[in-house]
């Protein structure tokens, strides 16, 4: 900038129109000296306002995408045959319709190069189409090269997938899908509406973007050990589980129920792997019946004690052998009973080789038992949060610490990235760490409004005394799993950042402090997060909460809090769900505020109609900063509710410190927790 500010007016100094403004040559060399400071200064500025947003590398997609057109024309089929295509679906997610995928499943991000963990691709002979909801529209506009078009799902307007894909074929088309990509209910709802419009579907013998992929040097599969996880952790054997599963076998009629989603597979049989990235997980089916049960996987990754844990309960089977095993088993299945349970995670592959049983498609009983927590789960789940709660106050600490050593300067010494590696290494200290549960979001200003950003090393923006930070983060213990947010800032913060802060924590406190009677879904308990917003005109384009496994995946179903039907299954005492509104100021800074909660009975004066009635207690213990609060805004109750939390926060995080000497940051905590008053 400078060089060119000398040049430019090194040139204008020859002319008489600046010679005619000055007298002399030590007046132009002082008038030059002024403007070129001057425009260097402001451009510096400029440059200072659009660096906090973050620019995502973009992958040149056309080649891939030429490469995937040209197998269109002989693509393999399962029946045995060749056929010509019109269009391929490329879904985000893996055979077991995992939310997180091993790097070799990253089929989507291959072809597209949006790497955010929702959203499908549909591949036509001319069109590429990349839909995904209003957590990904920035990072996806940012990632998307010219090749796609970004369908912004749920917003007005906005085609569903089946509705574009009927525009962008010619008549008489055939569409290929991957079946063991593509869940049973997705290939019957496609199916159908093709065949309504005169196209058919088909599943492919082969994954088309896996053709392309192997001269790019896909990634291998996982090949880590796969060990037990005790009952000092588990607090249920896998015998006691089997029991709990036959019995909801023999109550539905089933004779056995295939297991495809990993984390179930892993709950049942008290292991744990790393094949996913963040989810301590393994690729892997089961199968139980009345008699037997089988453990689809790499039997040679099994630990000794893996192997040992499984006694004579479980035989293995190799992974790969799935769909072969079910077919010899259907005459057997069938003289039990003609009905067969799979969960929501069953691939289309697993439901042909099951024909002709009925299948059960509801939510197995592996996927309700361990939304509910035992006693032992909860008990990690609590512990496990006072020490990733002190990790995060030790971070924040720090960062208050380097903005305060400023001295004037905006910028502190960090970025996104090596703020993020901060955390992780105060975390890795703490008693069974074992990994992060995701990737840290880090987002400075409008970083902040990229509702899944990722910090990249070559664009991430520096930590500044001028803009919100916004830290979602959370890690996977032994004895349990965390995800917290909190939003802070490290200067002065505006009137307008504390109200949207101040109304995001009025929703956040309103749920934290709801109470209802059985039977309610967090459907019906998304609105009280979000009223303060409605009541001046804002929203935020995501759920309010979802389930958190204990030592499992950090988004657990089948229990929400959001808008969406999905979201009405009853919460029950013993679930652990979170409490996240947000608000969202595109290009300017981001506010979410999250805790991770537990279900618990409610003491009410009266039980109306003999109802029971629950409501939410936090296990998240790390304080709200207080200088983003603004007091006015707040009732009598949310003050107190504020007061009390606190209050807890330092009850449990003041012992953890003092143990390791940590005096300035008892002092950090004492200051933190003080009481507010109106």
């Amino acid at each position: 900038v400078e060089v060119f500010c000398f040049v430019f007016f090194g040139s204008v100094c020859s002319t008489s129109t600046l010679g005619s403004l000055v007298k002399n040559e030590v007046e132009i060399k002082e008038t030059v000296s002024i403007l070129l400071w001057s425009l260097a200064a402001a451009m510096r500025s400029f440059a200072q306002r659009i660096s906090h947003i973050a620019v995502m590398p973009r992958t040149q997609t056309l080649a891939r995408l030429t490469a995937l057109r040209a197998l269109f024309a002989n693509a393999p089929t399962v029946a045995g045959k060749n056929t010509q295509i019109s269009a391929f679906l490329v879904p985000s997610k893996d055979a077991h319709q995992s939310e997180y995928i091993a790097n070799c499943d990253k089929r989507r991000a291959f072809i597209s190069g949006f790497t955010g963990s929702a959203g499908d691709a549909i591949v036509t002979a001319t069109k590429a189409a990349l839909f995904t909801d209003g957590r990904y529209f920035l990072q996806a506009e940012n990632q998307l090269d010219e090749n796609w078009t970004l369908i912004k799902c749920g917003t007005p307007g906005a085609p569903s997938e089946e509705d574009w894909l009927l525009k962008n074929i010619p008549p008489n088309s055939t569409v290929g899908v991957d079946p063991f990509l593509t869940s049973i209910e997705k290939f019957r709802t496609l199916k159908l509406t093709l065949e309504q419009a005169g196209h058919s579907l088909v599943s492919l013998a082969k994954n088309l973007v896996d053709e392309v992929w192997q001269h790019e040097k896909r990634p291998a599969a996982p090949s880590g050990e796969i060990f037990a996880l005790g009952l000092d952790f588990a607090g249920l054997s896998f015998a006691d589980k089997l029991v709990q599963v036959r019995a909801a076998l023999g109550t539905r009629g089933a004779s056995g129920v295939l297991l495809s989603g990993l984390d179930e597979v892993a709950w049942l049989f008290n292991l744990r792997g790393s094949d996913v990235n963040f989810n301590p997980v393994f690729f892997s089916y089961a199968l139980v019946t009345h008699i037997d049960a089988i453990l689809f996987v790499d039997e040679k990754r099994l630990s000794p004690d893996a192997l040992a844990s499984l006694g004579r309960l479980a035989t293995v089977k190799s992974y790969d052998s799935v769909v072969e095993e079910l077919r010899l088993r259907v005459p057997q299945l069938q003289a039990l009973s003609d009905l067969f349970w799979v969960g929501p995670t069953c691939n289309m592959a697993i439901a042909e080789a099951l024909s002709p049983l009925e299948l059960l498609e509801e939510i197995t009983p592996v996927y309700a038992l361990k939304a509910i927590k035992n006693a032992t789960e909860l008990q990690g789940m609590r512990n496990c949060h006072v020490r990733d709660g002190a990790a995060l106050c030790e971070f924040f600490a720090h960062l208050e610490t380097l903005a305060a050593a400023a001295k004037g300067s905006v910028e502190l010494p960090l970025d996104e990235c090596a703020a993020s590696d901060v955390l992780e290494g105060m975390r890795k200290k703490k008693e069974n760490f074992v990994s992060l549960s995701f990737e840290t979001i880090a987002g400075v200003g409008p970083n902040g409004a990229i509702i899944h950003y990722k910090p990249d090393p070559a664009t991430c923006a520096t930590l500044r005394t001028d803009r919100l930070f916004l830290c979602d983060s959370g890690a996977q213990y032994k004895d349990g799993t965390t995800d917290v947010t909190r939003t802070i800032h490290l200067g002065s913060p505006t009137p307008h950042e504390k109200r949207m802060f101040t109304l995001v924590l009025k929703g956040h406190i309103a749920l934290a402090a709801a109470v209802f009677p059985e039977g309610v879904g967090g459907n019906q308990l998304d609105i009280l997060a979000r009223l303060p917003l409605f009541k001046n005109g804002l929203d935020y384009r995501h759920g309010t909460g979802h389930g958190v496994g204990s030592f499992l995946n950090v988004h657990e179903g089948p229990l929400g809090i959001s808008k969406r039907a999905s979201a009405a299954y009853p919460l029950r005492p013993g679930m652990i769900v979170t409490n996240e509104p947000g608000f969202y100021a595109d290009g300017e800074f981001g506010i979410r505020i999250e805790n991770v909660m537990e279900i618990v009975e409610a003491k009410t004066e009266f039980n109306f109609a003999g109802s029971r009635f629950f409501g939410l207690q936090s296990v998240t213990v790390v304080p709200y900063q207080k200088k983003l609060i603004d007091i006015a805004m707040l009732t009598h109750e949310e003050i107190a509710w504020i007061n009390q939390y606190h209050s807890e926060c330092r009850s449990l995080l003041a012992p953890h410190f003092s143990a390791a000497g940590r005096g300035d940051l008892v002092a950090w905590l004492e200051a933190a927790t003080a009481p507010i008053a109106a």
